[in-house]
């Protein structure tokens, strides 16, 4: 008797993944529960345990293939046939493997709505020449009427019937070329690229930086950093104190915690706060959620799970979604000064750097302080320079005298 090794739920709005890599080969002997592969989803990455104990007899879903939840990726058989059966299996799976090779990649792209489409034939537009806002793309109606707001008009016969050049890389030198890798990016970096990309080209991104003395979070984290850690059991560290400043701004200028939706403004009477934690498979940004509602040693304690659980590659969907502001610590890598990238659709993200001592002038007399540099990004379509340079000194303002945040100032 065989079992089925299926793709697990991949959560709301994930519709597809990409095999990764596959951690037992067709003839092993597995147990229940042990991890057999890896699943990589535009957000995160996850392992698919085993169903049952027995032996791996059949792999149908190889490394690099797009499978849908449900998806079937192979078999386990049980007794003693099974090892029997796993070398026909594997036979069989390597006769497949240059067919599968031979075949032609599917078109990705997704047909246009119906909606969308019927806008496209009225306008003789082609979905090719509008920017799809919807799921892998697709086109909606949205989309098509902003396309002709724009002044997008159909193409001429001659520029229709043209093939669309992509440039193609300029090859390496012969002594160059045997020193260079060639790796495929994987599911959460082009995702990554694609966000960061389209959030340029959709958003009036526009950048306004200042600085703030850091001299008050510092003595007064020094002063209560032994027993914060031994009351609440998590260090004491800035993003709460960030968050914290953070959430008192958007409270104030709630047009920073908005975002566009079409024609609609929708703004957002909670804060989840999203946290820029690097990893070695990419950038993720797991979510805090309602930051306003909690103290600085319930922030400390979120981002601290959040944070094990994003290097441990364990975050689920739920962690990732819903936020409505980034706060991106370069700072920890040694970044002086940064214009972060708006994490879409929100309409703001701020960037912590480096805490350095520098000569700055107060009451009249040059002295050394630990100064950072903030940067906050944002989209001009929804925020003012008036109001987003108004929040960068809120959170400034609160930073330089925390007793603020307590008193709720």
């Amino acid at each position: 008797m065989a079992t089925e090794i299926r793709v697990p739920t991949l959560g709301e709005s994930v519709s597809e993944a990409t095999v990764g890599t596959w951690f037992k080969k067709v003839g092993d002997v597995i147990k229940a529960d042990e991890p057999l592969c890896e699943l990589e989803t535009d957000k995160v990455t996850i392992e698919v345990p085993a169903p049952a104990s027995g032996v791996l007899s059949e792999i149908t879903a190889n490394a690099g293939d797009t499978v849908a939840p449900g998806g079937l990726l192979g078999q386990i058989s049980e007794g003693a046939s099974a090892g029997a059966a796993a070398p026909a299996a594997a036979e069989k799976a390597a006769a497949a493997a240059p067919a599968a090779e031979a075949k032609p990649a599917a078109a990705a792209a997704m047909p246009a709505a119906p909606a969308a489409a019927k806008l496209l034939a009225e306008n003789n537009l082609s979905a090719d020449q509008v920017d799809g806002s919807g799921k892998r793309g697709q086109v909606l109606k949205g989309d098509v009427i902003a396309a002709v707001a724009k002044g997008i008009t159909a193409s001429t016969p001659a520029a229709a019937a043209e093939p669309v050049k992509v440039a193609a890389r300029a090859p390496s030198s012969q002594a160059d070329a045997p020193r260079e890798e060639r790796v495929k990016m994987t599911r959460l970096r082009q995702t990554i690229a694609k966000r960061l990309k389209d959030a340029q080209n959709t958003a009036a991104m526009l950048t306004t930086y200042n600085e703030v003395d850091m001299s008050a979070v510092m003595d007064l984290r020094n002063r209560y950093k032994e027993l914060f850690e031994k009351k609440h059991g998590v260090k004491l560290g800035f993003m709460g104190f960030f968050t914290k400043a953070v959430t008192h701004a958007l409270k104030e200028l709630p047009a920073v915690n908005a975002e566009i939706d079409g024609t609609d403004i929708i703004y957002k009477n909670y804060c989840h706060i999203g946290v820029a934690v690097g990893t070695d498979k990419g950038l993720v940004v797991p979510v805090v959620r309602d930051a306003d509602q909690m103290s600085i040693a319930e922030i400390e304690k979120d981002i601290g799970r959040l944070g094990k659980l994003a290097r441990d590659g364990a975050l689920s969907m739920a962690d990732m979604q819903g936020g409505t502001f980034t706060i991106s610590n370069g700072g920890v890598y040694g970044s002086l000064m940064s214009s972060p990238i708006l994490n879409a659709p929100q309409s703001g993200i701020l960037g912590m750097h480096k805490i350095q001592e520098r000569p700055v002038v107060v009451g009249g007399q040059i002295v050394i302080r630990p100064m950072m540099y903030l940067a906050l990004s944002y989209d001009h379509r929804m925020v003012d320079g008036k109001e987003a340079v108004t929040f960068l000194v809120r959170v400034k303002d609160s930073l330089e005298d925390p007793e603020r945040l307590v008193l709720d100032l």
